[in-house]
C-alpha cells in the first residue's frame, strides 16, 4: 500500500492538522497519515505549542491507531515557546531554555506522539537569555537515555547558531523561506546550512502568493503562466521547484492537509528550473534584477 523505498523531501507539517486549521478528528489523522506515506512523505514536523499544546496529542492518537511501524517515519518537534494558552498558567508569551525544561518538554512530546524518540529536536525561537552550556546538558542528556537522535534550532540567525555550537552541535535549520521570504538566501542563513552541513527546512514554503494580493503576486502570476506550461506544473509546484533548486537542498515543510496538493508537492521534486527560469521567478518576486 505504501512506497517508503525513497523518503520525499517534502516535509508534513502538522500545525494546522490539529484546532489551529482543519481540526481533523482522530481517524481523519488516520487517513492523512497514510496518505502521506503513499506519497512518499515520512517526515512529520511538530511543535509543542502547536494547538494550544494539544496536536501532537492529537496525531499521536492516531499514529498509534494507524498500524504504521515507528521506523516507517520520521518526527521533528520543537521546544522552547511557552505560548499562553488554557493550558499553561503563564502570563506573557517568552522563551525557556534551561536544561531541565528542555528534557522535560521532549519528554512531553513522546508521551503525546506516543513514541519512544523523536528523529529530531529543534528549539522553537532563539532566546536572549540561552545559555549554550545548558543547551548542550540538554542534548547530552536526552542523546544518552536514547530520547532524541539529533538536535537542531528554528528561526537562529547564523551568529546565533555560532553560539550555541560553542558547546552543542547544530545538525538542522528550520526558517521561514519563498519567493516571498527571501533573506536566507543573503543574511547567511542558507550559507550557514551549507558550510555547516546542516539540514535545512523551509516553512511557508508557497509564501504569500496564495494569501496576498498585491503587485508581487502580479509579477509572479505573469512569470509562472509562461513557465507552467514548459514544465507541466501548476503554481505551487513552480513555488516548491524554486526553493528545491537552491543548492543547500532545502526541504519545504508543507502544510496541506489534502491529500492532492501533498502528491502534487511531492511531484514537484522532479522539476529542475533552468538557472534563467529560477532568476525570472526571482526577478519577479522581488521587482528588480539581480545586482
Amino acid at each position: 500500500m505504501k512506497d517508503t523505498n525513497k523518503e520525499s523531501r517534502i516535509i508534513a507539517g502538522t500545525m494546522t492538522w490539529g484546532v489551529w486549521g482543519s481540526d481533523l478528528d482522530t481517524a481523519s489523522m488516520e487517513q492523512l497519515i497514510h496518505d502521506c506515506l503513499e506519497a512518499g512523505i515520512r517526515t512529520f514536523d511538530h511543535a509543542d505549542i502547536y494547538g494550544g499544546y494539544t496536536t501532537e496529542a492529537a496525531f499521536g492518537k492516531a499514529f498509534a491507531g494507524s498500524g504504521v511501524d515507528r521506523e516507517e517515519i520520521r518526527l521533528i518537534s520543537k521546544c522552547g515557546i511557552q505560548y499562553v494558552c488554557d493550558a499553561r498558567p503563564i502570563r506573557v508569551k517568552h522563551y525557556q531554555y534551561d536544561a531541565d525544561y528542555i528534557v522535560r518538554s521532549a519528554e512531553t512530546s513522546l508521551e503525546n506522539l506516543e513514541t519512544d524518540y523523536l528523529d529530531l529536536l529543534l528549539l522553537h525561537r532563539p532566546s536572549p537569555l540561552m545559555e549554550p552550556g545548558e543547551v548542550a546538558a540538554s542534548f547530552d542528556r536526552l542523546k544518552a537515555a536514547g530520547k532524541v537522535r539529533r538536535f537542531g534550532v528554528s528561526n537562529f540567525i547564523p551568529s546565533q547558531i555560532r553560539l550555541i555550537e560553542t558547546a552543542a552541535p547544530v545538525e538542522a535549520h528550520q526558517f521561514e523561506c519563498s519567493l516571498s521570504a527571501r533573506d536566507p538566501l543573503t543574511d547567511g542563513t542558507l550559507d550557514d546550512c551549507m558550510t555547516g552541513r546542516r539540514e535545512a527546512m523551509a516553512w511557508s514554503p508557497l509564501g504569500k502568493f496564495f494569501r496576498e494580493e498585491g503587485p508581487e503576486r502580479d509579477r509572479l502570476a505573469a512569470c509562472m503562466e509562461a513557465l507552467m506550461p514548459k514544465y507541466g506544473a501548476d503554481e505551487s509546484q513552480l513555488l516548491l521547484a524554486w526553493l528545491m533548486g537552491h543548492p543547500a537542498g532545502i526541504r519545504p515543510v508543507v502544510g496541506t492537509t489534502k491529500a492532492k496538493r501533498l502528491r502534487g508537492a511531492v511531484r514537484a521534486e522532479k522539476i529542475e528550473l533552468e538557472p534563467e527560469d529560477w532568476f525570472d521567478l526571482l526577478v519577479a518576486a522581488q521587482g528588480h534584477k539581480v545586482p
